[in-house]
């Protein structure tokens, strides 16, 4: 039988995690950059890309919860909120980097604006992923990591002995 300690995995370190965190994350994205493409030619832009941040952001977490930061099972509601602030971050920077597109570029080609949004989407996924491990998946780490018990010095008062004739009422009163 296995002891809770040997059930829970390690958290991986920093380079790890940021390694798993852009094949999840850049997978997740790449595919939705295309995604996105693809919608806005049958609705506004904003809209496509809202729509296909908040499915990309679910199966994001679910990926970095399970492979990326070792919390060893699917992601919780809490974590998925949590989760979801900064990808509404992230829908606001790629947004603003398309709007100044729109403003610098008449008429920009797909490849153009494919090349913006993926910046965009980058940069703030290195903010993301600080968050991510810092914030939202925290507390499995905390929760994974053994128990450390320190030594702590214990002051203890003496009471100066008792005159003999206290200590006669006090065997008296007994």
């Amino acid at each position: 039988m296995e002891t809770a300690q040997s059930q829970v995995q390690a958290a991986p370190a920093a380079c790890t995690s940021f390694a798993r965190f852009v094949l999840c994350g850049g997978g997740v994205g790449i595919t939705a950059g295309f995604a996105v493409a693809a919608l806005a030619s049958w609705m506004p832009w904003a809209l496509a890309n809202a729509l296909i941040t908040v499915v990309s952001t679910l199966l994001a977490t679910e990926l970095h919860a399970r492979f990326t930061f070792g919390a060893g099972g699917r992601a919780t509601w809490r974590q998925h909120a949590q989760s979801a602030g900064s990808a509404a971050a992230a829908y606001a920077v790629t947004c603003a980097a398309m709007l100044v597109l729109q403003q610098l570029v008449a008429a920009p080609g797909a490849v153009l604006e494919q090349v913006v949004y993926l910046s965009a989407s980058a940069l703030a996924g290195v903010a993301r992923f600080a968050v991510l491990r810092l914030v939202v998946f925290a507390r499995n780490r905390a929760q994974a990591a053994p128990a450390v018990r320190t030594a702590r010095t214990v002051h203890a008062t003496v009471a100066p002995a008792a005159s003999p004739a206290r200590r006669a009422v006090l065997s008296y009163a007994a």
